[in-house]
């Protein structure tokens, strides 16, 4: 319990991680509210009130459908969480398994993983989403598949090396020699040792998943209409961009701050986690 206080305090007074853990809990919230609650329904059109100033009414104005702009992005944090969550547990879930694998067993079962690997790595997240498009077709699952996929490797390639340097410790040498197995030795030395290095990479990742989606988004392979999205509004935005530049800077902002934010959280937890590097710092 006293480790545990005394974590607690050294994470509390890391501003990195204080600032970081506000944003994304800022971002957390404004996605739980929207299920809920919005200052206007999202597919409300007000064609008399399009493109209006910032007002009691309308706090970010509208858009050119007159739809008000800040229940856009409310309800549109909803889809950036959900990709992030479920593009990170694919590459958890299924990477994290493979590179433990392939650091247990070594030889040509960890050579076909990280070929493997270097082959799923030819598809990035955009390309794979094209190819996935051209089967079935535009959507948020199309999104979440490619992301997904793509961070398969990413995690692999994180704990196989991380493991291999558990591997060579001594009390993995103790473990053995008392006869434990590769898959008992994994399960109560191996990953709980890496668990720190995947959290971190976990949050690295999340921020590149929001990039991801509203990136795919924008070129209209990601969230479809009428489900709002921060890429589709910036792609929306192009259109009036002389005439009303702000459409663009509101989920340009929303899109910079979470990603921001989660780069400073995973910071954070990075010299958390690790008190050598907080002692460096």
């Amino acid at each position: 319990m006293q480790d545990k206080n005394h974590a607690l305090r050294r994470a509390l007074r890391h501003p990195s991680f204080v600032a970081g853990g506000a944003m994304v809990l800022l971002l957390v919230l404004c996605a739980v509210l929207s299920l809920f609650w919005s200052p206007y329904p999202v597919a409300d059109i007000d064609i008399p009130n399009k493109l209006a100033s910032p007002s009691a009414a309308h706090w970010m104005g509208t858009d050119s459908l007159g739809r008000d702009i800040g229940s856009l992005l409310l309800v549109g944090s909803q889809n950036s969480l959900l990709v992030g969550f479920i593009a990170v547990g694919i590459g958890l879930g299924v990477g994290v398994p493979l590179g433990l694998l392939a650091s247990a067993r070594r030889g040509w079962v960890e050579e076909v993983i990280m070929r493997a690997s270097d082959f799923t790595f030819a598809f990035p997240a955009l390309l794979s989403a094209i190819m996935l498009t051209a089967i079935y077709g535009p959507g948020l699952v199309v999104s979440i598949a490619a992301i997904g996929i793509f961070n398969i490797p990413v995690f692999a390639r994180i704990s196989r090396g991380a493991a291999n340097a558990v591997w060579s410790r001594d009390f993995t040498a103790a473990a053995r020699a008392a006869g434990k197995g590769p898959v008992s030795i994994t399960v109560a030395h191996v990953l709980p040792n890496i668990a720190s290095v995947l959290i971190v990479q976990a949050t690295i990742q999340f921020a590149i998943a929001i990039l991801a989606e509203a990136a795919l988004s924008y070129l209209g392979l990601g969230t479809q209409p009428p489900q709002p999205s921060w890429g589709r509004m910036l792609n929306e935005a192009q259109s009036q961009m002389f005439q009303a530049p702000m459409l663009a800077v509101y989920p340009g902002a929303a899109i910079a701050l979470a990603v921001l934010g989660l780069n400073l959280l995973g910071d954070g937890l990075r010299d958390v986690l690790d008190p050598r590097l907080a002692r460096q710092r």
